[in-house]
């Protein structure tokens, strides 16, 4: 429901981050490829493969300037991170890079991963109720 909040630039720039944070560990995997497929559709946008061997998380990182866009897409991307029980040292590292990037204190990047995991958890909760 927060990344609606986000311009239509930030949108592709977001799916195009996410993508690039999924693939850190090496292996894109069904959990995240559903967790990147459900923020493609909430918002309202088209899931397409981006090619990363162009991506540069600097620039991309750029793309939102504003202190909620930027706290909207990390809490998003602490529960992409997750969502797989593999908070590796590359999401780590690249993590640290965003909240520096964005100037956010250790602090706010506990509380955005703690949100991150129960938000992860929920989600899985929800698939289990849902399943037919």
């Amino acid at each position: 429901m927060l990344l609606m909040k986000l311009k239509s630039e930030e949108k592709f720039a977001f799916l195009q981050l996410s993508q690039y944070v999924a693939n850190l560990d090496g292996e894109y995997g069904p959990k995240e490829r559903e967790i990147v497929e459900e923020y493609c559709t909430e918002m309202g946008i088209e899931n397409i493969e981006i090619d990363l061997k162009y991506f540069v998380l600097e620039d991309t990182l750029a793309i939102f300037r504003s202190s909620q866009s930027q706290r909207i897409i990390l809490l998003a991307l602490m529960v992409l991170v997750h969502v797989d029980d593999k908070f590796g040292i590359n999401e780590n590292r690249v993590i640290d890079k965003i909240a520096q990037h964005f100037n956010l204190t250790e602090q706010e990047i506990n509380l955005f991963s703690m949100w991150g995991k129960m938000g992860s958890a929920l989600y899985e909760q929800a698939l289990v109720f849902t399943a037919v």
